[in-house]
């Protein structure tokens, strides 16, 4: 089709949506963002970053532009060519899939939509919600039909906050349509920010695809922290073990084991999968024992604080620990379904007065899960704990010494280098 689209909406304004709207804008489209937040909308308009890894230089030089601005308005779909979802697909406190934030969008959205149109939805989800559940509710908003009145298309986010080897343009664009046409239009838009493009046959496609992608990751990291437990009980360490393995230039690639899984995809969307196929009549087993051992990993690890702290003859009860690292990898300020969170809350829990630090999360934000939590404020790192547990690698750990301190330090990254005496691994 090679059709120029000059003025899209990219709604919900998070990680994945201002980074998404940032690189269009720098490639010459106008992009309106919408979000529910009015917060981030003023802090757009007034050129402002509120994301760690994203400068205010880079969001004031498209807004002076005049190729970005925000809104709370979702109305104001009506004023361009091609609509780009990117909201939360979280899990409801049954492990199950919560579409509340895609289809209210839409429902929101769908009277106000144009001919013609394009939307495509990038928020991760089980194959068949482009087609089943968002189609109908656009169809029945608008009085339009998907693929002939309006085109409908799915891609999937592939967003890693941190990594500084590759960005939102180099990135490859999975992109499947629901129909030809829709995909045509779908990869000529991304075509205009992104340099690759890759086509799939249909939407369900394309949601399949996200889905492996980090079912892969669960999988590996769940057998690399299985491996961890089994090598320990050997007195084999199991980093040097995954070290040695990486030096195979082929059929291996290596992951590391942690506290438990982190961020807004891994520990969520194997899940969707596993409950749509139950539909199917099927069952993910090898995925939910992913699942199983992941989530496990927090109480691997405070049963290792609870032996250090043992050798210091005290008990988790009333002992102060420090959690370094709130955000759920390193060098970010994202803390969406951070395994510190989890650390914190079992600590807590069994009486340990929990403080935490963390250089790019000053204060604990409010969380869908750990509401409780939130406005706590990062601390000193001191030697005036009873114990300090690391949780996340960023590299001020790395270069943090602790060979002075008295008081027992628990590793969970095999991050720290400059260890004290009183050094454990976890």
């Amino acid at each position: 089709m090679n059709k120029r689209i000059s003025k899209i909406s990219v709604v919900g304004l998070g990680y994945v949506g201002l980074p998404l709207s940032l690189q269009f804008a720098s490639s010459g489209v106008e992009v309106l963002g919408i979000d529910l937040d009015s917060q981030k909308v003023d802090a757009i308009n007034s050129g402002k970053s509120y994301l760690k890894h994203f400068s205010s230089e880079k969001i004031a030089e498209q807004v002076d532009a005049g190729r970005f601005k925000a809104s709370t308005e979702v109305s104001r779909v009506s004023e361009v060519d091609a609509v780009l979802i990117c909201v939360p697909t979280p899990l409801n406190e049954y492990r199950e899939p919560d579409l509340s934030y895609v289809l209210d969008t839409a429902e929101a959205m769908a009277p106000h939509l144009t001919k013609e149109v394009l939307i495509v939805l990038e928020s991760t989800t089980y194959p068949g919600t482009t087609e089943d559940e968002l189609r109908v509710i656009l169809e029945e908003g608008s009085g339009m039909k998907a693929g002939v009145d309006f085109h409908l298309a799915y891609s999937p986010e592939r967003e890693d906050p941190g990594r500084e080897d590759a960005s939102v343009k180099t990135i490859p664009k999975v992109v499947g349509g629901y129909t030809i046409e829709c995909s045509d239009l779908a990869a000529d838009l991304y075509g205009q920010a992104i340099d690759e493009i890759h086509r799939v046959s249909s939407c369900r496609v394309a949601e399949a695809t996200k889905l492996l992608e980090n079912i892969f990751r669960s999988v590996n990291i769940a057998l690399v922290n299985e491996l961890k437990v089994v090598y320990e009980a050997m007195g084999i360490e199991v980093h040097e073990v995954i070290s040695a393995a990486a030096t195979k230039p082929f059929g291996f690639m290596p992951f590391r084991p942690g506290p438990g899984l982190g961020g807004h995809c891994i520990p969520i969307d194997p899940f969707y999968l596993t409950w749509k196929a139950r539909e199917f009549d099927k069952h993910t087993r090898f995925i939910e024992l992913a699942g199983e051992i992941n989530t496990a990993m927090p109480d691997y690890v405070v049963s290792k604080v609870a032996d250090a702290l043992n050798e210091e003859g005290k008990s988790v009860k009333g002992s102060r620990i420090l959690i370094l690292g709130l955000a759920y990898k390193a060098n970010v300020d994202d803390c969406r379904e951070s395994p510190s969170f989890v650390l914190m809350e079992k600590l807590l829990s069994k009486g340990s007065k929990v403080e935490y630090n963390d250089p790019y999360v000053p204060v604990v934000p409010e969380t869908r899960e750990h509401p409780e939590l939130a406005g706590i404020h990062s601390v000193k790192i001191e030697d005036e704990f009873d114990l300090i547990l690391l949780s996340t690698d960023h590299d001020e750990y790395r270069e943090f010494d602790f060979r002075e301190f008295r008081c027992p330090v628990v590793d969970s990254r095999n991050c720290i280098s400059l260890r004290p005496t009183k050094y454990y691994k976890a």
